[in-house]
């Protein structure tokens, strides 16, 4: 074919810092993965067009835990911005580590059952994420789709998206 595609380009967006609370998994399953989730206790965000809050309570992620030593994200919750607009973050996306501990770690972290600090080089994270936001100045958000990068904090993640220009 002798069409040509525009080159991806991509737009520093936000930046989230997220805290969660752990809860039980649902472990041996029949697929021989388990589901981990945890809620989400709130966060900030900031970018060049926009600042606020992660709503607590509003969401969370229902991590998926292939026997691949993957991590399937599929997180869901709602931001709020400074001037009171509401929106929802979905996201989807893959972690897992450049080694077998790198993921052991990462969920005793993740877990609450330590401090451990994972460096970011060690660990594939990246998300596609999409937003749902109203009308207006804020709608911008809801006609682009997203990557993510991200790692892990003592706390929860923080993730740097970028906007598909």
């Amino acid at each position: 074919m002798t069409e040509t595609f525009e080159t991806p380009q991509f737009e520093f967006a936000l930046e989230v810092r997220l805290q969660f609370r752990a809860l039980p998994k649902v472990v041996d399953m029949p697929s021989g993965s388990s589901r981990g989730m945890v809620a989400l206790d709130g966060g900030t965000f900031e970018g060049p067009l926009l600042k606020g809050v992660a709503i607590p309570g509003s969401g969370g992620d229902f991590c998926l835990f292939r026997d691949d030593g993957v991590l399937a994200a599929d997180a869901r919750y709602l931001l709020q911005e400074e001037d009171g607009s509401v929106f929802m973050l979905n996201t989807r996306g893959y972690i897992w580590g450049r080694d077998a501990q790198v993921m052991q770690a990462f969920e005793r972290v993740a877990q609450g059952l330590s401090k451990e600090v994972i460096p970011p080089e060690q660990v594939y994270f990246r998300t596609l994420t999409t937003f749902e936001a109203p009308k207006g100045k804020h709608e911008w958000l809801a006609k682009h789709c997203f990557v993510g990068m991200g790692r892990r904090t003592e706390k929860g993640n923080a993730i740097r998206y970028y906007r598909i220009v």
